[in-house]
């Protein structure tokens, strides 16, 4: 089981939750962050720490949200556009920094229009 980020956090990436992953796992695309799965360590400071209200359980996923399981898990194993391989497990977001790239999902998103 993991969290999974969502529909709310795409254009937005508050990233309070990366600061409270206490094992970093949390990755930065383009337009959203992505929680790997086999990194995650089921502990919950992402969910609370979030305020735009982006993170989930997984069986906690609303039936508007359930493709983004399937979603985070696609960042890390397959290979995105302009990228030679999968992510995979690279131990720490931290170490890899913004990677500029989303999955199709994320992509195929219409960009949100901030107020202001």
């Amino acid at each position: 089981m993991t969290y999974v980020i969502g529909r709310a956090c795409v254009d937005v990436m508050e990233k309070s939750c990366v600061r409270e992953c206490p094992v970093d796992c949390i990755y930065e695309g383009a337009r959203s962050l992505y929680i790997n799965p086999d990194e995650c360590v089921d502990c919950g400071a992402c969910k609370l720490a979030c305020r735009v209200g982006a993170i989930y359980y997984q069986t906690d996923l609303p039936d508007d949200e359930q493709q983004y399981l399937a979603d985070n898990a696609a960042f890390f194993a397959e290979t995105l556009a302009g990228r030679d391989a999968p992510l995979g497990s690279p131990g720490g977001a931290a170490a890899i920094g913004r990677l500029g790239v989303d999955t199709p999902l994320v992509s195929a998103m219409p960009p949100r229009v901030r107020p202001g």
